[in-house]
């Protein structure tokens, strides 16, 4: 018993990381209603402004200006504790203020996903400023807190820095409770949070008191990290992929609007986490992987299933309308362009220009999952690379261990993907928007962790991957590689072939009746149930099809790659792909190519690139911050950015048209002749 309590207690660290982070996602979503899933990029770089201050500079990571300032004309000279936690401080205030001014201030009127979509692009920006300002971002930092061991009970000995950093947590969350019920800004944020019309009318400005609500979440946050830092591997990371699921299953256990509830359940979710490495070596049943990572999706699953539709909804003076869905109109330009467009670069193009066309047709791919979810149903997920990943290992079984050939094992594997979409997309039957963003991104980590780690279910992987073999039809192979020739064009039309039919098969669910079923669920579930739509049925086929095409994604990357591995299906990877699907077009098979040609690493990338040298250390970046202004300025994606000015420019000549047209047809009247 005391071993266990060792390791309970031994959790107290990784759970006050834990709960500081649910509460800076219930502050921030108290004070503006967004659920920022970048607080712990946010938190990850105030960490590093620290580490980096503790050796003398100050990153810089702005064009133009130096790259570091030397305090002192020391190049590793140490400014001291309180100069640097100042400076971090400050930087942090300072970074939650321009977020909130420069991202979600515009996209206060904005549909949730445009919010979801803008923080993931922070997501991306923060953690590729990380990887670029600080070349080195596996670093230690000097301890903070006292770190002696501490003897409890007699005979338990434990360091003493986590539970100094759990009793700072929960002095952080008395200070803030206490601030949220006797200072004037917090019940005038609360005020808010209930009926902003009602707290403009009191004289209280909504977008200050949000405004301060991320100044508040980034400080509270940032202060955690840094005192953390020293107690783990810093990581560019650590906080976003490590902790930030955990916290909002801490939050939801707080409803995203109490303290106290989130404070605790972020301690438990970390202390019982601990105390399943004790449980693994003990037990021989216990699961050897995931379990660790699978306990905050099922405290969110529970949680999400008890409360149901609970998150609370602000009292908002904005209506914000969802993103229009273009009618589908196959020609013949429209297939001819992209197709002998890809077709001729493939053939005619050197193997670099052939990877990005690669590249775009699986994006194109990937992107045609999310037209059906999210653009056709409404619906969000933030697992589609999860599904993928399903399918890709499915495929690495099917064909290595059971030796079944294409095209029968990629149909079987996506078929699988399908079901296992479906299974995810259950909890959609009561949420819906945000929350239902959560569970999906929640049940990504636990199988990736659970699943695509383990090798009981995916084989050894440890030398580079699940192998998957070639594709080949009545004896020839068209793979990617094949003995001395590699980039083989060849594989690249087998893409072009199977992104043109899933194309084509998207623009028919379009115009078919399933299509305006979807379309009747997304607009108005309540008016669809009264119309005779089964919205149970309907959905379940939305999570289905953009399921089977993830799949189809996902063995195309297998077949790409020759292998599988839990990176390329990972966390970071479902969002991205999000963001991608999001910045070309959500709603139409346009959008979907769009997203595929601007894809990281897709042609207009590598375009890029060709014009204006490499852009692959800043591919990622690049790509957060045109997705953020995309975001911001087109919620309906590049392509429907293009169809409103396309539209606008028709109305612009017809009314000039018409406006010609006028004299004309007033001076052929006949002139009436008073009596």
């Amino acid at each position: 018993m005391t071993d266990y309590l060792f390791y309970l207690l031994l959790g107290s660290g990784a759970g006050a990381i834990i709960a500081a982070l649910g509460m800076g996602l219930v502050i921030t979503y108290q004070g503006s209603g967004v659920v920022n899933f970048a607080l712990g990029a946010m938190a990850t770089w105030s960490a590093y402004v620290y580490a980096d201050l503790r050796t003398g500079s100050y990153p810089f990571p702005i064009p133009g200006l130096p790259d570091r300032y030397h305090f002192g004309g020391s190049l590793e000279g140490d400014v001291g504790f309180r100069l640097a936690i100042a400076l971090a401080l400050a930087t942090a205030a300072a970074m939650g203020g321009l977020v909130y001014l420069l991202v979600f201030r515009p996209l206060r009127s904005a549909p949730a996903l445009a919010k979801v979509v803008a923080s993931v692009g922070l997501t991306i920006v923060f953690l590729s400023l990380v990887d670029r300002r600080f070349p080195d971002t596996s670093i230690r930092v000097d301890p903070i807190l006292p770190r002696e061991p501490v003897t409890i009970a007699g005979d338990l000995t434990v360091p003493r820095d986590g539970l100094w950093l759990a009793a700072i947590v929960i002095g952080l969350g008395v200070l803030l409770w206490a601030g949220s019920r006797f200072t004037k800004i917090g019940l005038a944020t609360r005020a808010a949070a209930t009926n902003e019309k009602g707290a403009i009318l009191l004289g209280y400005s909504p977008e200050r008191l949000a405004g301060f609500s991320f100044v508040t979440a980034s400080l509270v946050t940032s202060i955690v990290a840094i005192l953390a830092a020293p107690q783990i591997q810093l990581r560019a990371d650590i906080f976003t992929f490590g902790y930030l699921v955990p916290a909002l299953g801490a939050a939801l256990i707080g409803t995203f609007r109490n303290l106290g509830p989130t404070i605790a359940a972020g301690l438990a979710i970390g202390m019982v986490q601990s105390t399943f490495t004790k449980l693994q070596g003990d037990i021989s049943w216990w699961p050897e992987y995931g379990a660790r990572e699978g306990l905050p999706f099922l405290v969110i699953i529970v949680a999400m299933m008890l409360l149901g539709e609970r998150l609370p909804e602000r009292g908002s003076v904005d209506i914000w309308r969802l993103a229009s869905v273009p009618a589908a109109r196959v020609t013949v330009a429209t297939v001819a362009i992209p197709l002998v467009g890809a077709l001729a670069g493939l053939v005619l193009l050197g193997p670099l220009w052939r990877a990005a066309i690669m590249t775009t047709v699986i994006a194109v791919v990937m992107s045609l999952s999310f037209v059906i979810l999210t653009g056709f149903a409404g619906q969000t997920s933030l697992a589609q690379m999860a599904v993928a990943g399903v399918a890709g290992f499915t495929l690495s079984r099917l064909a290595i261990r059971f030796d079944i050939p294409f095209p029968i094992a990629p149909l079987l594997a996506a078929l699988a993907a399908a079901a296992f979409g479906v299974l995810i997309g259950l909890p959609a039957l009561r949420l819906r928007g945000t929350n239902l963003a959560i569970v999906t991104l929640a049940a990504g980590v636990a199988v990736n962790e659970f699943v695509f780690k383990n090798p009981s279910f995916v084989g050894d992987v440890s030398t580079g991957g699940a192998k998957v073999p070639n594709p080949s039809l009545f004896g020839w192979d068209f793979g990617l590689i094949l003995g001395t020739k590699s980039s083989r064009p060849v594989f690249g039309i087998a893409l072009v072939i199977v992104a043109l039919l899933l194309a084509l098969a998207v623009a028919n669910v379009r115009r078919s009746s399933t299509g305006r079923r979807l379309l009747a669920i997304r607009s108005n579930e309540r008016a669809a149930a009264a119309a005779g739509i089964s919205v149970m049925r309907v959905k379940m086929l939305a999570f289905g099809l953009s399921a089977f095409i993830a799949g189809c994604a996902g063995c195309l990357i297998a077949y790409r790659f020759g292998s599988v591995s839990d990176m390329s299906y990972g966390l970071f990877a479902s969002l991205t792909a999000l963001a991608v699907a999001y910045l070309g077009g959500i709603t139409s098979v346009s959008g979907a190519v769009t997203a595929g040609i601007v894809a990281t690493a897709g042609v207009a990338f590598f375009g890029m690139s060709q014009i204006i040298g490499s852009l692959g250390p800043w591919s990622a970046l690049i790509g957060g911050v045109l997705l953020i202004v995309t975001a911001i300025q087109n919620p309906e994606g590049i392509a429907g950015a293009i169809r409103s000015k396309a539209a606008e420019a028709r109305r612009a000549k017809e009314a000039a048209a018409a406006d010609a047209t006028a004299p004309a047809i007033a001076s052929a009247q006949p002139e009436t002749v008073g009596a």
